[in-house]
């Protein structure tokens, strides 16, 4: 059922009489909070990576491990305890937000952390901000926010150096709007209480630099910041910017003013920890003003040292100085290189790094060759002084502004990574893992839109800011420059411009002729000829203000790389060729129905100059759209999101229900289900089952962070992020068939989507690389269970049956047999927690009876044999919780890339069936066999104890005998995988090698193996003969001397289930 309405826009009057019906409908669906978040946590979402570290702002070590450092992302508190070799997050089940300002490790106590969350260099898209400062007190394992949730951006936090418990905050308040919550935050009781000691001369200024004396810390100095982002301009300076002075713990202080410039922006300060009294400060100034300025009595006079541009260039984003705390002359200061002075900030020379655009530095104060860098590109360390550095090839943070896929079965992703490049990565592969050979680089440059004929994705197309934009042939690795108008834009103003582009320009393949390719400036930009040619396809679509196409930052510093008064947002009709829609950054959205001949002002009422970030057009509907539109440029963090039934004539807020304080970025809806909405959030992701009726958390395992865009692919969400990379939602299933009465009746098996039986490739040799998981190889089973069923009182069991009704698997709930799937054949427990759980069986029949040595040559950990690969074709799932049972089919589909021929595939499964049933037929043997020896070592043992020397001689000849049998078939003696050198192999071994050989056949049988399993089968038969010998023979002809009969246990004949 649609809604039609939902809060109008246009007419203020209640909702209807038929959207009530809908809510009475819908409302078993709201759960409360913390009912609805778990219930959904068994679809785990699943991160794709690139392993290519995004931004880090902060990066700080321990001063007595050289090998512990974090850093802040974007994406959370990141931790190594290797010195750089890995990073792992330790931030996600305790924050509220993501992006990290500030990082503090008390000298005196390194379990005790203070983390203040906002960055503080704040981008003007690829930003977000906090919630305040958290704690922790066992080094990161735990954490709990302490106070100051309203200020959105923290610049440094320091901790004083014998005492844990007094922390001082530099408080940078909010970019886009006044607000009075910048200055100095003390707290004497570490984080339980705050006071501002320190308050910004005005409500537009903020601390954005904090610097204590190691030696003396009642000795602080404070670097406040006078600025103000409007969406089309920064500025970074005003009366509020200067250095203050505290000589007393920060109980009062003075502002600096003599030998400074009287008119300043963006500042960095530090304190030499290594001659008390000499103060750096690098200073944004109007011309030769700004730069290096030192104090050697403490701030009471100034001296410039260095005017050089490198080191104050584009100030806002940088302006960071530390001071060496072993060498009084040695400085760096961190701008796009990272540069470094030894003749006390004179002269500087670059220090090469990882990545550029440097943002932090730690260096160990006992030992200043021990450093860790923060930058665009993650995190690094070094142990020689900045001559090698750790690598960043193991950080997947980053920073992605929107998706798109292809349709390739392995799909590939593609978008735009923040200070690096664009990414084209697979989104699965055949040996589980996603790593630096399953990505690449498609053209254009880290504000990158990607676009590209899905079916047919050899040319891809991929913008950069100020209207850059490539064509990369993906067979033969070439790029040209396509954009419309080759005009230079670097530097000038976007009035003068031809065209103005916005940062993330939208550029779009048509849906309808991949020959066509759009691309979005002011105007629309269409070309039919890979981007040889371009016309414009409208009018200008903007608010077109002189005033604000000027520079792009004053009064110092100019900036004129992003431009104002653009398209921000652009979506074809999948119904329509000729109809389009656009929405700009200055809040308008228009759609023509003409293939561009006309244009309509469609902009609903509220959106004001907010920046219209997504539009979804239906699948279902060509009349519906959703429209995202963001204001926290104007200081407004609320969820904007608009819905029409009527191309745009009128339209419906459908934003109740998400987060009142988190904007929202993307809305879309699924192909395959009416009405399903999913919601890309600055803090997370959303759903609705009714077209925007109500909302509710999707978050399961993902982590708290921006959600940038959404694509559906297939049965597959995927997700872009600001700051953990790309994640996917591998199989949406349970959601498309979610309904209300699955609450009352919660015991509930979803349809399975159709399953690959993929074809195995060789793992890969990672040399430590770090590396994504791919997605499951098997077949995805959602169910549904009520409150955690007692494992004593009720049992879970899933069987899965062919064609004939023959089980051929069995999985029951039993945490000791291993884990809840998608494994090589190792025995797998079924999950049972409330709510949906995620099993996955990975197309294989039951593995062979375990056997109990130390070592079996091809199994796994759990020493089986996994049973082989099945056939393609239908399969029935019977999922039982006591005595109620429930049934569904999967479909088991061949691999769509290596396919061979039916015939093939029936005489390989021919083939498996008897090779397994002889190996498992050794192994019921060997189980039976263990169990009479046994019997006959006690019997034995009791015969010598007796003095029965008949019986103990009768033992002695049937244990022989049944070695003689044991190692005829099987290598009881191996104790390392390496004695399969140093033993013979034995009939199991070699029955196993031909067995795995023809499980992993890409094109069906050879001739070897058919020959060698014709040559195996007569000694198989041999040993069978001679196990029946043994049984009939020489244990009777035992028992008919020492009395009670011994018993072989029966030798099963059908094939046993996990």
């Amino acid at each position: 059922m649609k809604s039609s309405c939902v809060k109008p826009v246009r007419f203020l009057s209640r909702c209807t009489l038929a959207l009530s019906l809908l809510s009475a409908m819908t409302s078993s669906l709201a759960f409360s909070a913390e009912k609805e978040r778990a219930f959904f946590d068994g679809i785990e979402a699943r991160n794709v990576g690139p392993f290519r570290g995004g931004r880090a702002t902060v990066s700080v070590g321990v001063k007595d491990n050289p090998h512990v450092y974090y850093m802040g992302t974007t994406g959370g508190v990141w931790k190594t305890e290797n010195a750089g070799a890995s990073w792992a997050p330790i931030s996600d089940k305790d924050f509220g937000s993501s992006a990290v300002g500030a990082i503090a490790v008390a000298e005196s106590d390194p379990n005790v952390l203070f983390v203040g969350m906002g960055e503080s260099p704040f981008r003007n898209i690829a930003s977000s901000q906090g919630d305040g400062v958290y704690k922790s007190t066992n080094a990161g394992k735990s954490w709990t926010r302490v106070g100051l949730e309203n200020v959105r951006q923290i610049g440094e936090i320091r901790i004083h150096p014998q005492n844990p418990d007094v922390v001082w905050v530099a408080a940078q308040g909010n970019t886009y709007a006044p607000d009075d919550s910048g200055g100095i935050y003390k707290s004497a009781d570490g984080g339980a209480t705050w006071r501002r000691v320190l308050e910004a001369p005005n409500d537009t200024t903020g601390a954005v630099d904090l610097a204590l004396d190691m030696s003396n810390p009642r000795i602080l100095f404070a670097a406040l910041w006078d600025n103000q982002r409007e969406p089309w301009s920064l500025r970074s300076g005003g009366e509020g910017s200067g250095i203050w002075r505290s000589t007393d713990g920060g109980e009062s202080w003075d502002r600096l003013s003599d030998d400074l410039p009287e008119g300043m922006g963006k500042i960095g300060v530090a304190a030499s920890p290594a001659k008390p009294g000499r103060v750096w400060a690098i200073i944004e100034a109007e011309g030769d003003e700004g730069g290096l300025y030192r104090s050697d009595d403490g701030g009471d006079s100034w001296s410039q040292l260095n005017k050089e541009r490198i080191l104050r260039a584009r100030s806002w984003y940088y302006m960071h100085i530390f001071a060496d705390p072993n060498d009084e002359n040695t400085v760096y200061v961190l701008n796009a290189p990272f540069m470094k002075s030894i003749d006390g900030g004179k002269t500087f020379s670059p220090v090469e790094v990882p990545h550029g655009d440097n943002h932090y530095l730690w260096v160990n104060p006992d030992n200043s060759r021990w450093m860790v860098n923060a930058n665009d590109g993650g995190a690094n360390v070094s142990f020689d002084g900045g001559e090698s550095w750790s690598r960043q090839d193991n950080q997947p943070t980053a920073q992605f502004y929107r998706v798109n896929t292809d349709n390739d079965f392995e799909y590939r992703i593609y978008g735009g990574q923040q200070d690096n490049s664009t990414v084209a990565i697979r989104s699965r592969s055949r040996d589980g893992e996603i790593g630096r050979d399953d990505w690449d680089v498609h053209g254009g440059c880290e504000s990158a839109y990607v676009a590209m004929d899905p079916d047919n994705p050899r040319y891809t197309y991929a913008g950069c800011y100020l209207g850059l934009i490539d064509e990369f042939d993906t067979e033969t690795g070439t790029t040209r420059s396509i954009k419309a108008y080759a005009e230079l834009g670097l530097g000038q103003l976007s009035r003068d411009a031809k065209y103005r582009f916005n940062w993330n320009a939208p550029i779009h393949v048509s849906l309808h002729d991949p020959e066509v390719i759009y691309h979005a400036a002011n105007v629309l930009l269409k070309s039919s000829d890979r981007g040889f040619n371009w016309t414009e396809a409208s009018p200008d679509l903007t608010r077109n203000e002189d005033d604000k196409q000027g520079r792009g930052a004053g009064p110092y510093t100019n900036e004129n790389i992003e431009q104002y008064n653009t398209i921000f947002a652009l979506a074809e009709s999948p119904h329509d060729a000729a109809t389009l829609w656009v929405g700009s950054d200055d809040g308008l959205v228009h759609v023509t129905r003409d293939a561009g001949e006309t244009w309509k002002n469609v902009t609903p009422r509220g959106v004001g100059r907010g920046l219209v970030n997504a539009i979804e057009v239906s699948p279902h509907n060509p009349a519906v759209a959703y429209v995202t539109v963001m204001k926290y440029k104007e200081g407004d963090n609320r969820p904007y999101v608009y819905r029409t039934a009527d191309y745009g004539n009128s339209w419906t807020s459908i934003s109740d229900g998400l987060p009142e304080a988190h904007f929202a970025r993307v809305v879309r809806e699924d192909p395959e289900r009416e009405g399903l909405l999913f919601a890309g959030m600055e803090r997370g992701l959303y759903l609705s089952f009714n077209g925007g009726a109500d909302w509710q958390s999707l978050q399961t395992n993902l982590p708290v962070v921006p959600v940038t865009d959404l694509m559906v692919r297939r049965n597959d969400l995927v997700l872009a992020t600001q700051g953990r990379a790309f994640w996917v939602l591998d199989d949406i299933a349970p959601l498309r068939q979610f309904a209300p009465a699955q609450k009352t009746a919660p015991f509930h098996l979803y349809t399975p989507s159709p399953a690959y039986r993929l074809t195995p490739t060789e793992g890969r040799a990672t040399g430590g690389e770090s590396v994504a998981p791919s997605a499951p190889n098997g077949a995805v089973i959602y169910y549904a269970l009520p409150a955690q069923i007692d494992l004593d009182e009720q049992s879970l069991t899933l069987e899965v049956l062919d064609a004939e009704g023959q089980v051929v698997r069995e999985f029951a709930t039993d945490a000791e047999k291993g884990h809840k799937g998608g494994g090589s054949g190792t025995a797998m427990a079924l999950p049972a927690q409330e709510g949906i759980n995620r099993f996955v069986w990975d197309l294989r029949g039951a593995p062979a009876t375990k056997l109990d040595y130390d070592v079996a040559y091809g199994a796994g950990k759990d020493k089986t044999i996994a049973g082989y690969r099945l056939a393609p074709g239908s399969y029935t799932l019977r999922l039982s919780l006591g005595e109620e049972t429930l049934e569904e089919s999967v479909e088991l589909i061949w691999d769509p890339i290596n396919r061979y021929e039916a015939e093939a595939i029936a005489e390989q499964q021919t083939f498996l069936a008897e090779v397994f049933d002889m190996i498992d037929g050794i192994y019921r043997r060997i189980g039976s066999l263990q169990s009479v020896q046994k019997q006959v070592e006690l019997r034995k043992a009791l015969a010598a104890e007796a003095g029965d020397d008949e019986v103990e001689e009768a033992a002695e000849s049937l244990l022989a005998a049944l070695k003689t049998w044991q190692t005829s078939v099987t290598t009881p003696d191996r104790e390392t995988f390496q004695d399969v050198l140093n033993f013979h192999p034995r009939l199991d071994t070699f029955l196993i090698d031909v067995y795995q050989q023809a499980d992993n056949a890409v094109l069906g049988l050879t001739r070897g193996q058919r020959e060698r399993l014709q040559d195996l089968r007569p000694e198989w038969q041999a040993a069978m003969e001679a196990w029946d010998t043994l049984v009939e023979e020489d244990l009777a002809a035992f028992n008919a001397v020492a009395g009670p009969a011994v018993k072989a246990p029966a030798v099963e004949t059908d094939r046993q289930s996990d």
